[in-house]
């Protein structure tokens, strides 16, 4: 697994961060190193496909990056004549994930689409995640990109969402973005490479408060809808159709 030291070489980028061949190139180091409960999501996907997938019906990984949630629902679906679209609109993204799924060799139909998850057509869906992919998304975009998920899903069909969240505390937001940054340190990110992403990714990703996130769901039409898992300023959150 090549490391990722993308922020840590002289001549890094001080633009904005982007999904460019650099970054697909590390992406899997990078996830590991920088979002704490990352593996426990992707296994809690497959558990929720395993449960929630209804025959007949597509799954959709909207803002697939690499495949890690596309790949955990191929290992989980047991029921018949199903299809999993995964969705990134970065090429670099796309091109890797297409390998990865090459050589799965999956019994679940699965088609890899370039294109931006705001332009496409959702139906028909039993189970739908965006796996930290709402936060990169205009925050006047993303109530209208619920209301389609919702709409496009089956009764009793799941939603995934995790993302990056702020708290409306401020104590309590600095003390999690510290935990975070500790994190990074454990894993070996320098105090140079930590500035230097968090001043990248800044206006890139625009995180939320939970309750945000679940007024938004609500207002969407979803009914039952919850966090599920949470480890510091990471969280992942479940909705029914």
């Amino acid at each position: 697994m090549p490391k990722d030291r993308i922020f840590a070489c002289k001549d890094a980028s001080a633009g904005s961060f982007e999904f460019n061949d650099a970054v697909a190139d590390v992406f899997p180091d990078m996830l590991r190193r920088s979002i704490p409960g990352y593996d426990a999501t992707i296994e809690a996907i497959g558990a929720l496909a395993s449960r929630y997938v209804q025959p007949g019906t597509k799954c959709y990984d909207l803002g697939c990056s690499l495949g890690a949630a596309t790949l955990a629902m191929q290992r989980s679906i047991s029921v018949s004549d199903c299809e999993i679209l995964a969705i990134d609109m970065a090429p670099a993204m796309i091109e890797r994930c297409q390998e990865a799924l090459s050589s799965a060799h999956a019994s679940v139909t699965t088609r890899v689409l370039e294109a931006d998850v705001r332009q496409v057509a959702i139906g028909n869906a039993s189970m739908v995640v965006m796996n930290y992919t709402l936060q990169f998304i205009p925050p006047g975009d993303r109530l209208a990109m619920i209301e389609r998920i919702f709409a496009g899903m089956t009764p009793g069909g799941v939603f995934v969402l995790s993302e990056k969240v702020a708290d409306d505390d401020t104590a309590v937001e600095n003390l999690l973005v510290d935990l975070h940054h500790d994190f990074k340190r454990r894993n070996a990110y320098s105090e140079l490479e930590i500035s230097r992403k968090r001043t990248a990714i800044e206006n890139v990703l625009i995180p939320e408060t939970t309750d945000r996130h679940l007024r938004r769901l609500e207002a969407a039409g979803f009914e039952h809808s919850s966090v599920w898992l949470k480890h510091f300023n990471f969280i992942s959150m479940i909705a029914i159709k």
